[in-house]
């Protein structure tokens, strides 16, 4: 049961994912996954290019996404193309259905976690979340900023928690990477913990929340200095501020540095 609420029939011109039942002669049979709809691809809108065997293109069993042509509901009929699907489009659409998915497995495991069915789920938490920001993206925005993106929109505290729980075990929030090499000289006695310190010392001032960060030495005077964020702005914004605390740090005890943004 597919927790998203479905139209009944798809549109003309949509893109849906559908399964091949059936293979003949002039066409195959097919599957609407996210209608549990069937559909017609006729022979003449597999390839623009000529077709020696139809299983070369289609076989059954597997998935493809289509575009709408025609949708007749007395007949209970839909006609569907796969040579008018674009590369593209084909990509974007199978993405969206696989994240459409994920979300849905996701609000599974509330209901469990909450003891609720999963229409009440849908219903208390799926559908405002999904309405501001998109179903899937909402658990991506709950994985990285917490329950306030829901209590802010009106869902409940505990269940705000409960989905919170789930998105931060279940969703890998993606990171980018930015690096910079600092160079440090301190030829004071206490050169080496002078270095040491100016490097925790920065660490603490910065503790942010949404990035992290890891120094390690290239080979004295040079130390690398790595940034992961959501974004490169935020990236770039951490790395700059670390660098410069560090480099400032060491120069206020005695020393020297310098700073270079690696790419």
């Amino acid at each position: 049961m597919a927790v998203r609420k479905q139209e009944e029939w798809p549109e003309v011109g949509d893109l849906v994912i559908a399964t091949v039942e059936t293979v003949t002669d002039y066409g195959a049979y097919v599957k609407l996954d996210e209608y549990d709809k069937k559909g017609l691809l006729h022979i003449s809108e597999i390839s623009s290019s000529w077709i020696r065997n139809i299983r070369d293109f289609v076989r059954e069993g597997q998935k493809i996404v289509l575009k709408v042509l025609r949708v007749d509901i007395e007949k209970g009929h839909v006609d569907l193309s796969l040579r008018r699907v674009t590369k593209r489009e084909r990509i974007e659409k199978i993405m969206f259905w696989k994240k459409e998915r994920k979300a849905e497995a996701l609000l599974r495991s509330v209901a469990e976690e909450t003891g609720l069915s999963l229409e009440d789920v849908y219903e208390k938490v799926a559908a405002p979340m999904e309405k501001e920001y998109g179903l899937y993206e909402g658990f991506e925005k709950v994985a990285k900023e917490g329950v306030e993106v829901l209590t802010k929109i009106g869902v409940s505290e505990d269940l705000a928690s409960a989905l919170a729980k789930v998105a931060k075990e279940r969703i890998r929030v993606p990171m980018v990477k930015v690096k910079g090499i600092i160079e440090l000289r301190c030829e004071k006695p206490n050169g080496v913990k002078i270095i040491k310190e100016a490097f925790l010392n920065a660490k603490k001032a910065e503790k942010p929340r949404d990035a992290k960060l890891r120094f390690y030495v290239v080979g004295a005077p040079k130390y690398c200095v790595e940034v992961f964020a959501e974004n490169y702005k935020r990236a770039e914004d951490v790395l700059q501020r670390v660098a410069q605390n560090v480099v400032s740090n060491v120069v206020k005890a005695g020393g020297q540095g310098t700073f270079r943004r690696e790419k």
